[in-house]
């Protein structure tokens, strides 16, 4: 498929995507589009930033039945942030249709979030927790479901809601279409689908190496462990345009945050112990580039996208190196260049090795290397 318009969408489908400029698929839109909208079941691998969002958002849109007002489309994705994010992209895809599209989340009144339930909505994105505390409240209908989207699904596994997820299939006893997103494919998702899926066809776009050709990586050794002067010293050197920087702490968010504000203009932070009112504000101004350093903790590492973000800067690498992909993954968006950056002590040269395994790079080093 080289255009949208060779998809055979609903006209006022293909009008929407007109007016948000989406011109070519993408790669994993052009293979699972088709798939989709046969009715498929499907388990797709993708990078992220790969246009994932879209290619589910787009077919479901297309097959709504705006003239009944229960819900056809449940979406369950691992963060609150994701949820609307992912919740915004179908409402700009079907709004010319008139999909109605809401979100659940916890974190917000559960009685407000019930009365637009009540209004009708065809298309349902939710976090596993407050969907379960939905249903067991018996204040939402999953019985005209038909096409389910687990988002994001092995962060999901990875954040313990298996369990949380197994309910939720159960709960849908109907006939009904399951699509399953994710980066990689560990045991429990080849459950999952063992279980619960009819048949489903599998694509793989996860390239060989587990980061993009556009994105560039670069390591600073700090061989006295004072990052904090060595991260602001990189910064004032390569001028970003807008970044990101990963701590591993709460506490460590906000002391960076801090040093950072003392040198730079539009720094601010972003956490899970943050009201659900701020993130969503911070998020909002981030993206729309009225904050230019943004310090945050992996609350922000998966999915979320944010087209500006020209250099990711890791304060402190994470033991388990697929989450230095999902972080890298903040910049170089579908194709763009970007550029991460990762502050090494002696004590994470260990972690270190292993993330240069998995995305089978040598490093380059900003200054002096380490002695291995």
């Amino acid at each position: 498929m080289s255009t949208f318009a060779d998809f055979n969408l609903d006209p006022l489908i293909q009008k929407s995507l007109e007016h948000m400029q989406y011109k070519e698929p993408s790669a994993i839109q052009a293979q699972t589009m088709p798939l989709i909208m046969q009715g498929r079941d499907l388990i797709a691998l993708a990078q992220t930033g790969s246009g994932k969002t879209a290619a589910c958002a787009i077919p479901v849109c297309h097959r709504i039945n705006t003239e009944v007002s229960y819900i056809q489309a449940l979406i369950i994705v691992p963060t609150r942030e994701l949820a609307l994010q992912y919740a915004t992209e179908v409402q700009k895809i079907g709004k010319d249709k008139g999909v109605k599209t809401f979100a659940v989340f916890g974190g917000e009144d559960a009685a407000m979030q019930q009365s637009k339930l009540k209004h009708g909505v065809h298309v349902l994105v939710a976090t596993p927790g407050r969907l379960i505390d939905f249903i067991y409240s018996r204040l939402i209908d999953l019985s005209h479901v038909e096409t389910l989207i687990l988002d994001e699904a092995d962060e999901m596994l990875s954040m313990g809601f298996y369990d949380d997820l197994e309910f939720v299939i159960q709960c849908l006893v109907h006939s009904h279409q399951t699509l399953l997103f994710s980066a990689t494919m560990p045991a429990a998702i080849r459950k999952i689908a063992k279980q619960h899926m009819k048949d489903p066809v599998e694509v793989v776009l996860t390239r060989t190496q587990a980061s993009p050709e556009s994105i560039e990586h670069r390591f600073l050794y700090c061989r006295n462990e004072h990052k904090g002067p060595a991260l602001v010293h990189v910064i004032e050197k390569l001028e970003p345009k807008q970044a990101i920087v990963f701590c591993r702490s709460r506490d460590e968010v906000e002391r960076v945050c801090r040093g950072l504000r003392n040198k730079f203009d539009d720094v601010d932070f972003l956490h899970a112990g943050l009201g659900q009112d701020v993130r969503t504000i911070i998020t909002g101004k981030f993206r729309a580039g009225r904050i230019r350093f943004l310090v945050a903790t992996d609350v922000a590492a998966r999915g979320l996208d944010f087209s500006g973000v020209t250099h990711v800067f890791i304060f402190h690498l994470a033991d388990d190196p697929e989450a230095y992909v999902h972080r890298s993954g903040r910049t170089g968006r579908q194709d763009r260049e970007g550029m991460v950056i990762t502050l090494v002590t002696d004590r994470e040269l260990r972690s270190l090795k292993r993330v240069l395994e998995l995305i089978q790079r040598k490093p380059i080093w900003i200054g002096e290397p380490p002695k291995f």
